[in-house]
């Protein structure tokens, strides 16, 4: 494991405690360290909105993200599970699950995963969401790469209550709501920039997220100025 890049990571995520910071690139940050420093070949992130259920927010690949979406429209999977018990989920060799999760597991082995952990977004007794570590071989998870997946979540957790100790009722309801309603403008703009440019969905987000930052914007008025034509945003063909 990268111990610099792990450090780099616990910093980058503690800062976002106290800066106003844009959730989804945050959440794409950790699913893409979670890649890069973990035994995982891909990572999504589920969080609850206002009325308690469960969405996508991010995914470090498109195949991912279409497999939690898959998981949260069956109303089955491991993931879920760790949501409902706010309890870490480790399934191994996925096929040993199939009476369990039948079309979770028929999902995920037709999207080349073998091996799932789920892990839950929760301080204290609250539980917001959960991070979800797939790997494509079947086998036991590195047993030290799990809990510093757990800590990289807890992190993450921290920083979407830290202001409830402020505006307990309402901040982090309406934070999700405002990310979510992000994510759709995401998803369009990601589309139509796959669509004018001949690229894929993973290469179109590239594209937006790096023309953000190098323009030191937030993600989602990239996104609405894309979708809209507000703006001229010359590097994307806009």
């Amino acid at each position: 494991m990268d111990q610099q890049l792990l450090a780099k990571t616990f910093v980058e995520l503690a800062d976002n405690l106290v800066a106003d910071f844009d959730l989804i690139d945050f959440l794409r940050l950790l699913t893409d360290r979670c890649v890069s420093m973990l035994d995982a070949s891909a990572a999504g992130v589920l969080l609850a909105d206002r009325d308690g259920k469960l969405r996508v927010m991010a995914a470090s690949d498109e195949q991912v993200r279409l497999l939690e979406l898959f998981q949260l429209q069956n109303d089955e999977g491991p993931c879920l599970d760790c949501f409902h018990t706010g309890a870490p989920v480790v399934i191994h060799d996925l096929t040993r699950e199939i009476d369990r999760w039948p079309r979770f597991v028929t999902a995920a082995h037709r999207s080349g995963f073998g091996a799932v952990q789920a892990l839950p977004m929760r301080l204290r007794e609250e539980t917001v969401g959960a991070l979800n570590l797939f790997r494509v071989a079947p086998g036991p998870f590195d047993p030290v790469g799990t809990p510093v997946a757990q800590a990289l979540a807890d992190v993450a957790t921290i920083s979407l209550l830290q202001q409830r100790s402020s505006v307990r009722s309402t901040v982090l309801n309406e934070q999700l709501q405002t990310a979510l309603n992000s994510r759709v403008l995401i998803e369009q703009a990601k589309g139509k920039l796959a669509e004018r440019q001949g690229i894929d969905m993973e290469q179109a987000f590239s594209a937006l997220r790096g023309y953000a930052r190098a323009h030191n914007r937030r993600l989602s008025d990239v996104a609405r100025a894309f979708v809209d034509g507000s703006e001229s945003l010359a590097a994307l063909g806009a």
